[in-house]
């Protein structure tokens, strides 16, 4: 790799596979649904698109093929405003699809009965050969923060490969970001690789400065239970951010850890836990990443933790009530207003669709129980 830049010149980069998504225009099977809505998704280009949005300067890293979905990939990433120029065009490789039902992938073996669908095809996609040298540090350092996941380390042995790399300490390197993103259905069918998945990440996740891991990935992945379980499992990360789903998120933060920097040397943690909203949710798909979108959207900032895990939840929160993998988040005074609340009033809170469209300082849409009549004051 050449130099790294003397500053970084954006926000964030975000490294990862983005894929063209088709989604049924009616409920039911993908075996019985006669036509598809096309969209994007990927879980790096989510939290770019969300953080682009959000006012921020975000850079997306990646390849596709030389083709349709390659051309339809880029142009709706970059009409977020998000800088696709470091993105590589394949001229012998496709570019990934994948076909879904509503609802969120699956991180079990198995999926409940009446669950989502999800088939990828990806195999010997572009994406798939990211691999060590294919980028420049100049343009992977060039952020305050660089955002990866999981995922990219489940598509093949050059991403591997180049994860390991990245997430291997090095000076001058910037804020590491790792969302686990467990999905046991990328590492199924490789072999050893299949069993050494959640090793993998375990061993990825300790070579970054913050990491997001939900609590249902850490038990299917590592059969730890709890939030305490999991930092201790993984001590080496400055800020560790556990997911309980609905509930809300505990985060484990060392006292230095309080600026967008690369957190270095042991100490004590802060423990800092912060209930969910309440939302009608439409679809759950996008959800993570926008969460993960909104924390680092405060962490840049300089935002206290218990304000990053309100930002993280109210991005989520504009998601979960569209039926795409993004949502319109809301506008920064919008979410400082929000994230600013009493433990009341942000309890009492039910978020429905089109609450992001509220103008600042009016009332958000919520909907049903007396507890939705207290709203943002």
């Amino acid at each position: 790799m050449t130099a790294a830049p003397s500053s970084p010149d954006v926000d964030v980069v975000c490294l990862g596979e983005s894929m063209v998504t088709f989604v049924p225009r009616q409920a039911g099977r993908l075996a019985d649904v006669p036509t598809f809505d096309r969209g994007i998704g990927g879980a790096e280009s989510n939290v770019a698109c969300c953080l682009a949005r959000a006012g921020h300067s975000a850079r997306w890293v990646s390849r596709v093929g030389a083709d349709g979905f390659g051309d339809h990939l880029v142009a709706a990433i970059a009409a977020t405003g998000v800088d696709t120029a470091a993105v590589q065009r394949d001229q012998g490789r496709p570019t990934g699809i994948y076909f879904r039902t509503a609802g969120e992938r699956a991180v079990r073996a198995a999926a409940p009965a009446g669950g989502s669908e999800v088939v990828y095809y990806r195999a010997g996609s572009a994406a798939a050969a990211m691999a060590p040298g294919a980028f420049d540090r100049a343009t992977l350092w060039s952020g305050r923060v660089l955002h990866v996941s999981g995922i990219t380390a489940a598509l093949s042995a050059d991403c591997l490969a180049l994860m390991r790399e990245l997430t291997t300490p090095a000076t001058g390197r910037p804020l590491l970001s790792f969302d686990v993103n467990y999905r046991v259905g990328l590492w199924r069918g490789r072999g050893a690789a299949d069993q050494a998945g959640p090793e993998v990440l375990a061993d990825l996740a300790r070579g970054c400065d913050l990491v997001f891991v939900g609590e249902d990935e850490a038990e299917a992945a590592w059969g730890l239970s709890g939030p305490a379980a999991i930092r201790a499992a993984l001590p080496e990360p400055a800020v560790l951010v556990v997911k309980h789903g609905a509930e809300g998120v505990t985060v484990y933060a060392r006292e230095s850890a309080n600026t967008a920097s690369a957190w270095q040397g042991p100490g004590p943690d802060t423990v800092t836990y912060a209930p969910a909203l309440r939302v009608d949710v439409v679809a759950s798909v996008g959800a993570g990443d926008a969460f993960a979108a909104g924390f680092l959207s405060a962490t840049l900032r300089g935002l206290p933790v218990f304000a990053r895990v309100r930002h993280g939840h109210l991005m989520a929160a504009a998601a979960l009530t569209v039926p795409g993998d993004l949502g319109t988040p809301p506008s920064r005074a919008q979410a400082d207003r929000l994230a600013a609340l009493d433990p009341d009033a942000w309890g009492a809170l039910r978020l429905s669709a089109g609450w992001t469209e509220a103008e600042p300082g009016a009332e958000v849409p919520t909907v049903g129980g007396p507890n939705a009549e207290v709203r943002n004051r």
